[in-house]
């Protein structure tokens, strides 16, 4: 999706701070971050949204989950707390229409978020 941000990030066409890569999935710094550690974390496959995952691919949504809990254990803040978060469509704030989770962490958060 040439008019993708992430995916030109995935493409390496747009540079980032990336912290972590596989075949799968890559990670990098948020560019405004909203917390001492905010990596967003996305499928190098584009879906708009969680509603666009198919069933087939189901399982890319675990990889994250525990990609994000080993991001968290390398950044210093898993047994202080994370949050990860997930937008989906514009009434949630999501902004970039390709799945990705905020990891954020590294201060005390509230609730409710917003």
């Amino acid at each position: 999706m040439d008019d993708c941000i992430f995916c030109q990030i995935v493409a390496k066409k747009i540079p980032a701070r990336i912290v972590y890569e596989d075949d799968d999935l890559i990670a990098f710094e948020d560019i405004k971050p909203q917390a001492p550690v905010h990596i967003l974390i996305i499928p190098r496959e584009h879906f708009p949204s969680l509603n666009e995952v198919p069933e087939e691919r189901k399982s890319i949504l675990g990889k994250i989950l525990l990609i994000a809990r080993e991001i968290a254990r390398e950044k210093d803040i898993a047994l202080s707390g994370y949050r990860i978060v997930l937008n989906t469509a514009r009434d949630s704030g999501q902004e970039v229409f390709h799945l990705h989770f905020h990891l954020l962490g590294g201060r005390r958060m509230s609730w409710p978020p917003g």
